[in-house]
């Protein structure tokens, strides 16, 4: 069994170039578009307009207190779970990959 693969230099040079003219064709259309909150343009010099505001009320925030100790505790075995898990996927991953690897190139010595 062998896989080839049906591709040029010059056919795959040729489809980015052609991606890389869309992308380029995409950001010319997109910068054309007038912007979402666009300002009505005044004469200068014009009188001044009247402030438009908000009332805004301040109130006071809680004062920080630190996590206790039990949700410490429990946000450090949290990360190390996090870690082993993430640790056991990679360690599969390379270990498929690796397996691939190495029954590829077995096949590949057998013919």
């Amino acid at each position: 069994m062998s896989v080839t693969l049906g591709l040029s230099v010059a056919g795959l040079t040729a489809r980015a170039a052609f991606v890389a003219g869309l992308a380029i064709a995409a950001l010319l259309l997109t910068g054309w578009r007038k912007p979402a909150r666009a300002e009505p343009r005044s004469p200068r010099g014009a009188g001044d307009r009247a402030a438009a505001g908000v009332v805004v009320e301040h109130h006071d925030t809680p004062l920080y207190r630190r996590p206790g100790p039990i949700r410490r505790v429990l946000a450090a075995a949290a990360s190390g779970g996090i870690g082993v898990l993430s640790g056991v996927l990679g360690a599969i991953v390379i270990a498929f990959g690796i397996a691939f690897a190495v029954i590829w190139l077995t096949n590949l010595l057998q013919q």
